[in-house]
């Protein structure tokens, strides 16, 4: 009797333990980029807004990863394991592998900045769905798309971008893609990002 009531102690714990899963914020849209374009300092620049981002909303305790390729690192490395979830709690995906699938939860509504608030998409004005990842659809590198690794704000070079909002000119899988629609035409400056739809915002998330 007691090795039975020991067990059933064990699975109820499990089963508490399992409910309390941390569900808070993992995963933000940049509120603002670096306002010098694609230039964001590289991955150590990116990655350190990131974490300044979070922590002005008051989350703290997390190693906080920029969604961005470069030309021998892929965006998926980057992240961790998951799952993520939004400012609201929101689950966006479980790991990786759903991430880059057609089962993420990720739409207009749930992609929200650090503050929980809806990104500008299509329609919208200024529309600023336009998000930096030189990533293809799977999360590898694009290596000539990147910016130069993250690091130019000029009129050389160009960026894969993907959409917030999951919308574009037509019902492709390109125009729906949310790290991988486009790439920035007219170089890498803030101009040429707003020049399309962005503002030089990027995907963070909670890797540890």
């Amino acid at each position: 009797m007691q090795k039975l009531l020991l067990v059933a102690t064990l699975t109820l714990a499990g089963a508490t333990m399992a409910l309390a899963q941390d569900n808070s914020m993992s995963f933000f849209v940049t509120s603002q980029g670096s306002g010098k374009g694609a230039d964001l300092g590289g991955l150590a620049g990116a990655d350190a807004h990131c974490a300044s981002l979070a922590e002005a909303a008051g989350v703290k305790g997390k190693t906080w990863h920029a969604y961005l390729s470069t030309k021998d690192t892929d965006a998926r490395d980057r992240i961790g394991k998951g799952p993520w979830f939004n400012a609201k709690g929101e689950k966006i995906a479980d790991d990786v592998a759903s991430l880059h699938s057609d089962h993420n939860s990720l739409t207009k509504q749930t992609a929200l900045n650090e503050k929980g608030e809806v990104i500008n998409g299509r329609g919208d004005k200024p529309n600023r769905h336009d998000i930096l990842t030189g990533s293809k659809p799977d999360g590898t590198r694009i290596a000539d798309q990147t910016c130069g690794d993250w690091t130019l704000s000029g009129a050389e070079g160009a960026a894969m971008m993907g959409h917030s909002d999951r919308t574009g000119l037509d019902d492709s899988a390109a125009a729906k893609s949310w790290n991988s629609s486009h790439a920035s035409r007219g170089g890498c400056s803030q101009e040429a990002l707003k020049g399309t739809g962005g503002d030089g915002l990027f995907y963070c998330f909670a890797a540890e």
